[in-house]
């Protein structure tokens, strides 16, 4: 085997970790919602605190503010255990950066979501501390005020005010971090720039030393400012009243496979066969029961890049818990870098159509509906699929009462982000071959596709080789291959496979409305379609009065000839 690098934390005393929190802010003005937020989260062995403050030249800022805090401290305990919690900050903080510029752009064509920073996650006897932008993380000990956090602003003074890194103003992000141990008796104090820029360090290394609250703090601020100073303002305190054993970043020992083998027993689990013509995809055996390993690739041993590629993967498959997806779980003492899927012995959707042919009209709206749904879970969690295709769908049940589950949670991604080609060529939508974000309409476009494939055995626009430009002509009506779809649901498909975005459904709600709500599926014609298919009637009423015409003219012409 390749050992993956590892990193581990010496023991220290035993105990648990208790902390006392606090935390109190106040908007600009009584009557207007503040742009600033914060969270604490207490979880079995760690805390976990968050302040952001929105940019105030962003149009949604607050909004940023909010969603930073809440998902941080979501995705924090869901963190891989070959993480350590200063590990989970910053990946955590880069995927929200990502979301939030990529979305920004898409939404408002600039950076729109940006906010500042700062958090502690207490594990332990350590302190591990993260910030982007001006917000601050402080750390009062024995009456010595020191600050841990980096403040990202310009150093000329006359631009003092100008950020020069925060949440959502670029693609990348390189936030400040450092790791500090704690002891019995610290104060650490989390602020936005509303109290920092009022309050000096004296000031604050004061009121620590009288034992002021978040509370207090926050008020000295806010009474102090001036009309130039006052601003949305945070504060966070947090008492450590006892620290904790040290917490080891990742389990010694842990190591990437280079081959496995029928037969090789890892962690109680008995490799049976591969899947996919892969050898790091495994159908394994434990106690009876069966299981799907999934591997880390091989150069995950010396290549952090993919290491970390790899833990993402471990992360989005063990935190989206639902019942769309089997059931992943990173087993505990695990020797070797995977993770566990439950085996559901079920063919694809693929497989399933080639065996027993195309599904029913009713059978593809439940797919439909289902694929909908699992993306709008997906979505709660700021992810998307990203490879929706047959392949990737199990089919349960009988021909009279199918269920489906959703595999293959190594495509998922962020949404709006910009992943190239990520996904299966002939799924994929027009735009994301010129370098489009994956958004709900990229994604309702290999839903699309999926359900014509799953109705008539074909492709709408062919097949398409990877690398390739694709043409996407016009696509065959549904119903010339498969007359037993009805109309409505053929107009609900074709705007979904509409090579032109701005003609699709917006949202998964509005394409999920219109199947549960045949008799209010809007009109939709094909661009380039034939009138006979666009406007029926109009065709025919046209040809009604081009062959009256016809038929007038003819009779004035034998006119002529019999009365010269």
């Amino acid at each position: 085997m390749l050992c993956a690098l590892e990193k581990t934390a010496s023991p220290s005393s035993s105990g648990h970790l208790r902390v006392s929190a606090e935390k109190f802010g106040y908007a600009r003005e009584d009557g207007r919602p503040t742009e600033d937020a914060a969270i604490v989260k207490e979880f079995e062995s760690a805390v976990v605190a968050v302040v952001a403050d929105g940019l105030g030249a962003a149009k949604r800022g607050g909004e940023a503010a909010a969603r930073a805090v809440e998902t941080l401290a979501r995705n924090f305990p869901a963190r891989p255990r070959a993480w350590t919690a200063g590990k989970a900050l910053e990946e955590i903080t880069r995927h929200l950066n990502r979301r939030f510029h990529q979305e920004g752009i898409t939404r408002f064509d600039s950076p729109e979501l940006a906010t500042t920073i700062a958090a502690v996650a207490l594990e332990g006897d350590r302190a591990h501390v993260l910030n982007a932008g001006d917000s601050r993380v402080y750390l009062w000990r024995a009456g010595v005020l020191t600050r841990l956090s980096t403040d990202h602003r310009e150093s000329d003074p006359q631009r003092a005010h100008v950020l020069t890194c925060a949440m959502g103003l670029a693609a990348d992000l390189t936030p400040a971090s450092r790791d500090v141990p704690i002891r019995t008796g610290d104060v650490l104090l989390l602020c936005t720039d509303g109290v920092s820029d009022v309050l000096d360090d004296a000031t604050l290394a004061g009121m620590l030393d009288r034992g002021a609250t978040a509370a207090a703090i926050a008020s000295a601020a806010h009474r102090a400012a001036t009309p130039d100073q006052i601003d949305d303002l945070m504060a966070v305190t947090l008492r450590v009243l006892e620290t904790g054993s040290a917490h080891r970043g990742s389990d010694p020992g842990v190591c990437v496979p280079d081959r496995l083998q029928i037969g090789d027993v890892i962690d109680g689990f008995t490799l049976r066969r591969t899947f996919r013509a892969s050898d790091r995809i495994w159908l394994a055996a434990r106690q009876g029961a069966s299981y799907v390993l999934k591997f880390a690739p091989r150069d995950a041993a010396h290549n952090e890049a993919a290491l970390a590629a790899f833990l993402r993967e471990i992360w989005h498959a063990t935190q989206l818990v639902a019942d769309f997806f089997p059931a992943a779980f990173a087993p505990e003492g695990a020797t070797a870098t995977y993770y566990a899927l439950e085996y559901i012995h079920a063919p694809t959707l693929k497989q399933f159509i080639a065996d027993y042919g195309a599904l029913t009209p009713a059978q593809a709206v439940e797919l439909a509906k289902f694929l909908l749904r699992a993306e709008q879970y997906l979505l709660s969690h700021d992810f998307v699929h990203g490879d929706i295709k047959p392949e990737n769908i199990l089919v349960l049940g009988e021909a009279g009462g199918l269920r489906f589950k959703l595999i293959d949670l190594g495509s998922v991604t962020e949404v709006f982000s910009l992943q190239g080609r990520a996904g299966t060529p002939s799924y994929l939508a027009p735009e994301r071959f010129t370098g489009a974000a994956i958004t709900e309409t990229t994604e309702m476009f290999s839903l699309g596709v999926t359900l014509y494939e799953a109705l008539t055995g074909r492709l709408p626009y062919g097949e398409v080789e990877p690398f390739q430009q694709p043409v996407f002509a016009l696509a065959r009506p549904l119903g010339a291959l498969n007359p037993h779809v009805s109309p409505w649901l053929e107009t609900v498909i074709a705007r979904s496979i509409a090579a032109n975005p701005a003609l699709r459904h917006e949202t998964y709600s509005e394409m999920l409305f219109e199947l549960e709500n045949p008799e209010k599926v809007r009109p939709f014609h094909r661009p380039g379609a034939p009138l006979i298919e666009r406007n029926p009637l109009l065709f025919y009423k046209t040809g009604f009065f081009l062959l009256m015409a016809a038929c007038l003219a003819l009779l004035l012409l034998l006119l002529r000839q019999n009365h010269p």
